[in-house]
């Protein structure tokens, strides 16, 4: 497989639209850009510190946005106060997505491989996984996820053989585009075959703040929980991955970071200093201020709040909907009318609404059927009025 047989979700959905004219006023649902207001402080902060574009910025993140990452830490995870400590455990990036891509070719050269190795991605999946794996020089190998399976990947349907030739395992909880959290004993189990297999976990946690009910576990926190062994750091075989994109609603500002293996960290960090982006220092210290800063937070999750109430008022029974434990898609099967791409079109045509199909979302696995072929994922990021309006026209599919 090449890596220009990777296609864009959203180049896929152009090409399904081009030549259509919208019924109706477009109404963006596709793409997963928060529209909820930013901190007010951003331009102010970048603003009184822009003199410092000026400046090469270091590596492993200015000591007030290292501290600010830490303590962040601390108060989300309590059980790792004390424990995680920056730069130690600590790295930022230049948004998730830089560190998903990039950290597989460390990854893959921590350990010797029979075969070629593998990188398991669920399925549906974040392109990112797929391109990272094909440029490491991994198979990647596709984890359908369906309901089955709670919409995460069946652990117990993984042979021996495959794990061991594994050089990472992606997984994303909250999931894109389902909002299904992998809970206590799930990361428990998936921490151990990590570490019974010499593989390293990248859990991709970038919604990890946005939630409906309790606040989703994160895998650090399930491995420190697991008790210590003696000499062995609590984080072995675990990298975390998270953002200020769907937190803070800031995507245009690419600032993330990786946490947890020390180890890793270490590698990884001079691995990036030649081969990799460094956050701007205006960023980096606007960064700071809004990792430390939970009231922007809470409010746009009340947000969120409310429009799955809408969700479930206004969907209700329909197309299965299940309201999401995290995240803010709304993950719809459309099998009775056709599936995700006809549902698509059609809310298109019919109401200028867009919507992503799910099977431009997920891999045609051979002899398994497109795990996102019945279903359209629809992102929950417009004001309360907009977000009505656009569900009603979904539900006048049927």
């Amino acid at each position: 497989m090449k890596l220009s047989t990777i296609n864009s979700p959203f180049a896929q959905l152009r090409t399904l639209l081009d030549g259509i004219p919208p019924g109706g006023e477009p109404v963006d649902m596709t793409i997963g850009a928060p529209r909820h207001a930013m901190p007010g402080f951003v331009a102010q902060v970048i603003s009184e510190n822009e003199g410092l574009f000026m400046s090469y910025p270091p590596i492993a993140g200015h000591p007030d946005l290292q501290q600010a990452l830490q303590d962040w830490h601390w108060r989300r995870y309590p059980v790792l106060a004390d424990v995680i400590t920056a730069p130690q455990n600590i790295l930022p990036l230049n948004g998730s997505r830089e560190g998903l891509f990039s950290a597989l070719f460390i990854a893959k050269g921590r350990k010797q491989f029979g075969k070629q190795p593998a990188a398991l991605i669920p399925n549906p999946f974040y392109q990112c996984y797929a391109a990272a794996a094909l440029a490491a020089g991994c198979e990647p190998v596709y984890l359908p996820c369906d309901k089955d399976s709670s919409y995460l990947p069946d652990l117990d349907a993984l042979s021996p053989a495959l794990l061991d030739r594994t050089a990472a395992f992606y997984l994303c909880s909250p999931s894109n585009p389902q909002g299904a959290v992998a809970g206590k004993e799930y990361l428990e189990k998936v921490i151990m075959l990590a570490r019974k297999h010499d593989f390293m976990l990248f859990s991709d946690e970038c919604y990890s703040e946005i939630y409906s009910g309790l606040p989703p576990k994160g895998a650090l926190e399930v491995a420190r929980g697991m008790g210590e062994i003696v000499g062995v750091d609590p984080f072995l075989n675990i990298i975390t991955f998270n953002s200020l994109s769907k937190r803070s609603n800031v995507p245009g500002l690419r600032s993330g970071f990786c946490a947890g293996d020390a180890g890793f960290i270490g590698e990884y960090m001079a691995f990036r200093n030649v081969a990799c982006p460094q956050i701007p220092l205006p960023i980096q210290l606007v960064s700071t201020q809004i990792w430390s800063d939970e009231a922007h937070v809470d409010n746009s999750r009340k947000l969120y709040r409310l429009k799955f109430d809408l969700a479930d008022s206004i969907i209700s029974d329909c197309f299965n909907y299940e309201k999401p434990k995290g995240g803010f898609f709304l993950w719809l099967n459309f099998s009775e009318i056709g599936g995700g791409v006809k549902a698509a079109s059609t809310l298109w045509k019919g109401f200028g609404v867009k919507i992503l199909p799910g099977a431009f979302l997920a891999k045609n696995v051979s002899g398994e059927k497109n795990p996102g072929e019945d279903y359209a994922r629809v992102a929950m990021v417009h004001d309360i009025d907009k977000t009505r309006e656009a569900l009603e026209h979904i539900v006048k599919l049927i």
